[in-house]
Protein backbone atom coordinates (compact mmCIF):
# COMPACT_ATOMS: atom_id res chain seq x y z
CA UNK A 1 0.00 0.00 0.00
CA UNK A 2 2.76 2.46 0.91
CA UNK A 3 4.28 2.56 -2.49
CA UNK A 4 0.95 2.88 -4.47
CA UNK A 5 0.29 5.79 -2.38
CA UNK A 6 4.15 6.63 -2.83
CA UNK A 7 3.56 6.80 -6.36
CA UNK A 8 -0.46 8.44 -6.22
CA UNK A 9 1.64 11.19 -4.21
CA UNK A 10 4.15 11.57 -7.30
CA UNK A 11 1.72 11.64 -9.96
CA UNK A 12 -0.14 14.16 -8.08
CA UNK A 13 2.85 16.44 -7.20
CA UNK A 14 3.88 16.49 -11.14
CA UNK A 15 0.76 17.29 -12.10
CA UNK A 16 0.31 20.48 -9.33
CA UNK A 17 3.94 21.88 -11.09
CA UNK A 18 2.66 21.69 -14.90
CA UNK A 19 -0.54 23.67 -12.92
CA UNK A 20 1.76 26.04 -11.59
CA UNK A 21 1.24 29.59 -12.13
CA UNK A 22 -2.43 28.68 -12.00
CA UNK A 23 -3.54 30.14 -8.75
CA UNK A 24 -7.09 27.95 -9.17
CA UNK A 25 -8.98 25.80 -7.28
CA UNK A 26 -8.26 22.99 -8.74
CA UNK A 27 -4.16 23.44 -8.65
CA UNK A 28 -5.06 24.16 -4.62
CA UNK A 29 -7.08 20.83 -4.15
CA UNK A 30 -4.13 18.71 -6.12
CA UNK A 31 -1.50 20.29 -3.68
CA UNK A 32 -3.96 19.20 -0.75
CA UNK A 33 -4.58 15.75 -2.09
CA UNK A 34 -0.88 15.55 -3.07
CA UNK A 35 -0.01 16.32 0.49
CA UNK A 36 -2.26 13.68 2.09
CA UNK A 37 -1.34 10.85 0.04
CA UNK A 38 2.52 11.56 0.95
CA UNK A 39 1.06 11.75 4.96
CA UNK A 40 -0.63 8.87 4.00
CA UNK A 41 2.36 7.24 2.64
CA UNK A 42 5.15 8.53 5.17
CA UNK A 43 2.94 7.10 8.11
CA UNK A 44 2.69 3.54 6.27
CA UNK A 45 6.47 3.63 5.89
CA UNK A 46 7.75 5.06 9.47
CA UNK A 47 4.76 3.09 12.09
CA UNK A 48 4.53 -0.40 12.43
CA UNK A 49 3.26 -2.51 15.59
CA UNK A 50 6.62 -3.65 16.46
CA UNK A 51 8.45 -0.30 15.96
CA UNK A 52 9.70 2.80 13.31
CA UNK A 53 11.50 3.08 10.70
CA UNK A 54 13.56 6.50 10.37
CA UNK A 55 16.25 6.02 7.96
CA UNK A 56 17.66 9.51 5.56
CA UNK A 57 15.01 8.91 2.85
CA UNK A 58 12.29 8.95 5.05
CA UNK A 59 13.49 12.77 7.01
CA UNK A 60 14.11 13.70 3.76
CA UNK A 61 10.79 12.86 2.40
CA UNK A 62 9.09 14.65 5.75
CA UNK A 63 10.95 17.50 5.21
CA UNK A 64 9.64 18.13 1.44
CA UNK A 65 6.16 16.97 3.18
CA UNK A 66 6.50 19.79 5.85
CA UNK A 67 7.71 22.07 3.16
CA UNK A 68 4.77 21.97 0.87
CA UNK A 69 1.95 22.54 3.69
CA UNK A 70 4.00 25.77 4.55
CA UNK A 71 3.91 26.64 1.15
CA UNK A 72 0.43 25.84 0.72
CA UNK A 73 -0.56 28.04 3.66
CA UNK A 74 1.95 30.72 2.99
CA UNK A 75 0.50 31.09 -0.81
CA UNK A 76 -2.91 32.20 0.94
CA UNK A 77 -1.39 35.39 2.18
CA UNK A 78 1.19 35.46 -0.96
CA UNK A 79 1.99 34.88 -4.52
CA UNK A 80 4.19 31.69 -3.72
CA UNK A 81 2.83 30.29 -7.24
CA UNK A 82 6.46 30.73 -8.64
CA UNK A 83 8.39 28.40 -5.80
CA UNK A 84 6.14 25.51 -7.52
CA UNK A 85 8.49 24.69 -10.28
CA UNK A 86 11.51 24.30 -7.15
CA UNK A 87 9.42 23.07 -4.53
CA UNK A 88 6.87 20.28 -6.13
CA UNK A 89 9.13 18.25 -8.33
CA UNK A 90 11.50 18.00 -5.29
CA UNK A 91 8.42 16.39 -3.21
CA UNK A 92 7.44 13.74 -6.14
CA UNK A 93 11.20 12.90 -6.19
CA UNK A 94 11.09 12.53 -2.40
CA UNK A 95 8.05 11.04 -1.35
CA UNK A 96 9.33 7.61 -3.46
CA UNK A 97 12.48 7.34 -2.10
CA UNK A 98 11.96 5.76 1.12
CA UNK A 99 10.51 3.17 -1.25
CA UNK A 100 14.32 1.91 -2.33
CA UNK A 101 16.12 3.20 0.69
CA UNK A 102 12.99 2.22 3.85
CA UNK A 103 15.79 1.97 6.20
CA UNK A 104 15.81 0.01 9.74
CA UNK A 105 13.51 -0.94 12.05
CA UNK A 106 13.61 0.72 15.31
CA UNK A 107 12.16 -1.99 17.87
CA UNK A 108 10.20 -0.63 20.22
CA UNK A 109 10.68 -3.58 22.84
CA UNK A 110 12.32 -1.89 26.00
CA UNK A 111 11.81 2.06 24.91
CA UNK A 112 9.23 3.93 26.72
CA UNK A 113 6.50 5.86 25.11
CA UNK A 114 8.25 8.78 25.20
CA UNK A 115 10.16 6.93 21.93
CA UNK A 116 7.51 8.01 19.35
CA UNK A 117 7.64 11.25 20.80
CA UNK A 118 10.86 11.74 20.47
CA UNK A 119 11.06 10.67 16.90
CA UNK A 120 8.12 12.94 15.89
CA UNK A 121 9.67 16.13 17.24
CA UNK A 122 13.11 15.21 15.95
CA UNK A 123 11.49 14.90 12.57
CA UNK A 124 9.32 17.94 12.82
CA UNK A 125 12.43 19.90 13.42
CA UNK A 126 14.70 18.80 10.66
CA UNK A 127 11.68 19.39 8.36
CA UNK A 128 11.00 22.71 9.50
CA UNK A 129 14.63 24.22 9.43
CA UNK A 130 15.03 21.76 5.70
CA UNK A 131 12.41 24.58 4.60
CA UNK A 132 13.67 27.30 5.75
CA UNK A 133 17.03 26.57 4.65
CA UNK A 134 15.14 25.84 0.97
CA UNK A 135 13.90 29.44 1.82
CA UNK A 136 17.02 31.38 2.14
CA UNK A 137 18.10 29.99 -0.76
CA UNK A 138 15.21 31.03 -3.07
CA UNK A 139 15.90 34.61 -0.85
CA UNK A 140 19.70 34.17 -2.88
CA UNK A 141 18.54 34.10 -6.01
CA UNK A 142 16.56 36.85 -5.48
CA UNK A 143 18.67 39.23 -3.88
CA UNK A 144 21.05 38.07 -7.10
CA UNK A 145 18.09 38.88 -9.68
CA UNK A 146 17.74 42.60 -7.57
CA UNK A 147 21.54 43.36 -7.89
CA UNK A 148 21.90 42.13 -11.45
CA UNK A 149 23.77 39.27 -11.52
CA UNK A 150 22.40 37.10 -14.16
CA UNK A 151 25.35 36.54 -16.38
CA UNK A 152 23.64 35.68 -19.77
CA UNK A 153 20.31 37.08 -19.91
CA UNK A 154 19.47 35.45 -23.24
CA UNK A 155 19.71 31.98 -22.01
CA UNK A 156 16.17 30.17 -21.93
CA UNK A 157 16.22 28.98 -18.65
CA UNK A 158 17.70 31.79 -17.13
CA UNK A 159 14.73 34.05 -18.64
CA UNK A 160 12.68 31.30 -16.67
CA UNK A 161 14.19 31.47 -13.66
CA UNK A 162 13.93 35.51 -13.40
CA UNK A 163 10.37 35.52 -14.38
CA UNK A 164 9.25 33.04 -11.80
CA UNK A 165 12.08 35.24 -9.02
CA UNK A 166 10.02 38.18 -10.08
CA UNK A 167 6.74 36.76 -8.67
CA UNK A 168 7.85 36.52 -4.97
CA UNK A 169 6.94 38.86 -2.63
CA UNK A 170 9.41 41.20 -1.60
CA UNK A 171 12.52 40.41 0.19
CA UNK A 172 11.77 41.99 3.12
CA UNK A 173 8.20 39.44 3.11
CA UNK A 174 10.76 36.78 2.08
CA UNK A 175 12.98 37.97 5.29
CA UNK A 176 9.32 37.54 7.85
CA UNK A 177 8.80 33.98 6.54
CA UNK A 178 12.19 33.14 7.15
CA UNK A 179 12.35 34.18 10.16
CA UNK A 180 9.12 32.68 11.64
CA UNK A 181 10.40 29.36 10.16
CA UNK A 182 13.84 29.35 12.19
CA UNK A 183 11.96 30.39 15.04
CA UNK A 184 9.59 27.31 14.94
CA UNK A 185 12.59 25.17 13.96
CA UNK A 186 14.82 26.29 17.18
CA UNK A 187 11.63 25.31 19.43
CA UNK A 188 11.60 21.82 18.14
CA UNK A 189 14.90 21.68 18.19
CA UNK A 190 15.53 22.44 21.42
CA UNK A 191 12.56 20.48 22.65
CA UNK A 192 14.32 17.27 20.43
CA UNK A 193 17.77 18.23 21.89
CA UNK A 194 16.34 17.97 25.96
CA UNK A 195 14.23 15.06 25.12
CA UNK A 196 17.70 13.92 24.20
CA UNK A 197 19.71 14.65 27.24
CA UNK A 198 17.26 13.64 29.79
CA UNK A 199 15.70 10.76 28.50
CA UNK A 200 18.47 9.31 26.41
CA UNK A 201 18.73 6.25 28.13
CA UNK A 202 14.75 5.40 28.76
CA UNK A 203 14.30 7.09 24.81
CA UNK A 204 16.69 5.99 22.61
CA UNK A 205 18.44 2.87 24.82
CA UNK A 206 21.96 4.16 25.36
CA UNK A 207 23.27 6.33 28.00
CA UNK A 208 23.90 9.61 27.04
CA UNK A 209 27.34 9.90 25.19
CA UNK A 210 29.09 12.80 23.41
CA UNK A 211 29.22 11.33 19.37
CA UNK A 212 29.17 13.56 16.52
CA UNK A 213 25.23 13.30 16.23
CA UNK A 214 25.11 14.84 19.62
CA UNK A 215 27.98 17.64 19.16
CA UNK A 216 27.04 18.57 15.95
CA UNK A 217 23.03 19.08 16.51
CA UNK A 218 24.13 20.72 19.77
CA UNK A 219 26.39 23.54 17.70
CA UNK A 220 23.38 24.28 15.11
CA UNK A 221 21.27 24.78 17.61
CA UNK A 222 23.65 27.23 19.21
CA UNK A 223 24.09 28.55 15.32
CA UNK A 224 20.15 29.37 15.32
CA UNK A 225 20.12 30.43 18.81
CA UNK A 226 22.94 32.97 17.88
CA UNK A 227 20.47 34.09 14.89
CA UNK A 228 17.29 34.37 16.73
CA UNK A 229 19.26 36.62 19.40
CA UNK A 230 21.45 38.55 16.75
CA UNK A 231 18.14 39.66 14.58
CA UNK A 232 16.15 40.44 17.67
CA UNK A 233 18.85 42.96 19.52
CA UNK A 234 21.15 43.58 16.76
CA UNK A 235 18.87 43.55 14.04
CA UNK A 236 20.85 41.18 11.91
CA UNK A 237 19.05 41.49 8.28
CA UNK A 238 20.60 40.33 4.81
CA UNK A 239 23.54 37.68 3.69
CA UNK A 240 24.85 37.34 7.81
CA UNK A 241 21.61 35.89 8.21
CA UNK A 242 20.93 34.06 5.01
CA UNK A 243 24.41 32.48 5.54
CA UNK A 244 24.02 31.40 9.53
CA UNK A 245 20.97 29.80 8.07
CA UNK A 246 22.48 27.64 5.61
CA UNK A 247 25.31 26.97 8.45
CA UNK A 248 22.82 25.89 10.91
CA UNK A 249 21.15 23.21 8.72
CA UNK A 250 24.07 22.16 6.99
CA UNK A 251 25.63 20.96 10.14
CA UNK A 252 22.61 19.35 10.67
CA UNK A 253 21.95 17.55 8.25
CA UNK A 254 25.62 16.47 8.64
CA UNK A 255 24.26 14.81 12.32
CA UNK A 256 21.35 13.02 10.82
CA UNK A 257 21.01 12.95 7.39
CA UNK A 258 24.35 12.62 6.66
CA UNK A 259 25.35 10.23 9.13
CA UNK A 260 22.50 7.60 8.45
CA UNK A 261 22.87 7.78 4.74
CA UNK A 262 26.49 6.47 5.44
CA UNK A 263 25.56 3.93 7.63
CA UNK A 264 22.72 2.67 5.62
CA UNK A 265 24.06 3.24 2.10
CA UNK A 266 27.42 2.69 2.21
CA UNK A 267 27.94 1.01 5.45
CA UNK A 268 24.43 -0.88 5.00
CA UNK A 269 24.30 -0.46 9.30
CA UNK A 270 21.24 0.81 11.19
CA UNK A 271 21.61 3.64 13.62
CA UNK A 272 19.30 4.53 16.42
Amino acid sequence: MQIYLSFLAAVLYVACFFLSGQRSALASGLTVSAWLAHGAALWSQIFFDDGLRVGFAVMLSSALWVSVLVYWLENQNYSLDSLKVLLLPSAAAMVVLPVFFPGKLITLVGKTAMFPWHIAVALLAYSTLTIAAFHALVMILQDAHLHKLRGNQDAHWLNWLNSAIERLPALMTMEKILFRLVLLGFILLSLTVLSGVIFSEQVLGVAFKWDHKTLLSLFSWGLFGILLAGRQWRGWRGKTVLSITLGGFLTLLMAYVGSRFVLEVLLHRSMT
